[in-house]
C-alpha cells in the first residue's frame, strides 16, 4: 500500500492514469467509492473506465520507486487481486518505471504508467504505450548512496570477480568498508534484480547493467586532473614515473589510455594518464612541466583509495583494474570511448 507521504500519492497516481489516456475515447472515468474502492488490504486504487468492450476496472498498485523488485512485487499483488473482481485489469503505477521493470509488468500480463509519462496499457482491445520519457523523479540520494566514493569500493569488489559468491563480511574486508554500507549497497542491487542470492552468499547477476549506470553517474574528473607537458615519450614518461614512485613510496596506477595499452595492446595513444597520492611531489620529481593547453601527462590525485582497488603490475608498471580503466576512458569522448569498448569486449565481457 501506498503511504500519502510518499512521492507518488494517489491523487497524482489518478492524474497520471487519466494523462495516460488522454486523447483516446476512454475518458468516462469513475473512481470506485463503493465495496470495490481501495481498502488498507486492498489495491491503492480503482478507477471504473469504459472501453470498446464494454466498461473495465483499472485496478491500480502505486509504489514509491520503479526498481525490478517492485514491479515484481506490485506485479503479483495485481495478479492475485484482479482475480477477486469480473472483468479487472491490474496497473503498475511508480514516479518511473525503468526498462528492466517494464519487462516485469509484461511477464505478468499487467500494464505500468509512471509520473515520468511512460505507460503500457493493452486489455480488451485497447492499446497505449508511450516509451523514452526521462525521468523526472531520479532517485539522486539512490544513485548518491550507490555511487558514492566508498560504496564505489563494493562495486569494484564485485565487478573484479561477479561470479563469486560474497559473504557480506568478505566485501567488507575487501572493500575496507562498513557493514551497514555494504548492507545499503546490497539493498540497492537487490532493488534492481542486479543480485543471484544463495546459501554461500551472494554475487552479480547483470554486472553489464550496473558497469553501464555507473559509467553514466562517473566521470574521471570525480579526481583533480592536473596537466603537464614533458619532451620524454609516454613509454618514458610511464617507466620514470613508476620508479619514482617505488623510491618515494608514493602509491600511483596507469589508468585511462595508459592501463588500456597494456591490457588491449591494440590501443594506440600518446598522452599518459596516471593516479597518484602526492602529485606534486611526483610531476616536481619527474620535471613535468604544467599546462593549460598541448599537454601529454595527466596526473590525477584520487578521489578516494577505492581507483587502486584490483591494480597489477604490468611489466613492472602498476595498472588500476579493468573495470577502473574502463571508467575513466569512457569520460574522455572519441578515441576514449573506442578505447573503452576494446577493453569491455577484449577484457571484462570474457570474465563475465
Amino acid at each position: 500500500m501506498v503511504k500519502l507521504d510518499e512521492k507518488a500519492t494517489l491523487e497524482q497516481a489518478e492524474r497520471a492514469v487519466r494523462d495516460a489516456f488522454r486523447g483516446t475515447p476512454l475518458t468516462d472515468w469513475v473512481r470506485c467509492e463503493g465495496p470495490e474502492a481501495s481498502t488498507p488490504q486492498g489495491p491503492d486504487l480503482v478507477l471504473k473506465v469504459n472501453s470498446p468492450t464494454g466498461s473495465r476496472l483499472l485496478i491500480i498498485e502505486v509504489k514509491p520507486r520503479g526498481e525490478p523488485r517492485l514491479a515484481r512485487e506490485a506485479a503479483g499483488q495485481l495478479v492475485e487481486r484482479c482475480s477477486q473482481y469480473n472483468n479487472a485489469y491490474g496497473v503498475f503505477l511508480a514516479p518511473y518505471i525503468s526498462d528492466s521493470a517494464a519487462r516485469v509488468c509484461a511477464e505478468r500480463g499487467v500494464g505500468y504508467i509512471d509520473l515520468s509519462g511512460n505507460c503500457q496499457l493493452s486489455f480488451g482491445g485497447v492499446f497505449i504505450e508511450r516509451q523514452g520519457r526521462p525521468n523526472k523523479f531520479s532517485l539522486k540520494r539512490d544513485l548518491g548512496t550507490l555511487y558514492s566514493p566508498k560504496a564505489s569500493r563494493i562495486l569494484r569488489v564485485l565487478l573484479g570477480e561477479p561470479k563469486r559468491l560474497w559473504k557480506m563480511t568478505e566485501v567488507v574486508e575487501a572493500a575496507d568498508v562498513s557493514l551497514g554500507l555494504v548492507a545499503a549497497v546490497k539493498k540497492g542491487l537487490g532493488d534492481r534484480e542486479w543480485l543471484r542470492e544463495a546459501r554461500a552468499g551472494f554475487a552479480l547477476a547483470r554486472p553489464a547493467e550496473l558497469l553501464a549506470e555507473w559509467a553514466d553517474n562517473y566521470s574521471f574528473r570525480k579526481s583533480e586532473a592536473t596537466d603537464f607537458y614533458t619532451m620524454k615519450s609516454a613509454s618514458e614518461t610511464e617507466a620514470k614515473l613508476a620508479v619514482a614512485c617505488a623510491d618515494m613510496k608514493v602509491r600511483y596506477a596507469l589508468t585511462a589510455f595508459s592501463a588500456a595499452a597494456r591490457l588491449a595492446p591494440n590501443v594506440r595513444y600518446q598522452r599518459v594518464f596516471a593516479y597518484a597520492d602526492d602529485v606534486k611531489v611526483v610531476a616536481n620529481t619527474l620535471g613535468l612541466k604544467k599546462v593549460s593547453s598541448g599537454a601529454n601527462v595527466t596526473l590525477l590525485q584520487p578521489y578516494d583509495v577505492g581507483v587502486y582497488l584490483g591494480f597489477c603490475d604490468i611489466d613492472e608498471v602498476r595498472v588500476v583494474s579493468p573495470i577502473q580503466t574502463y571508467l575513466d576512458l569512457v569520460g574522455l569522448k572519441g578515441r576514449g570511448e573506442e578505447a573503452a569498448t576494446a577493453i569491455l569486449e577484449e577484457v571484462i565481457k570474457p570474465q563475465w
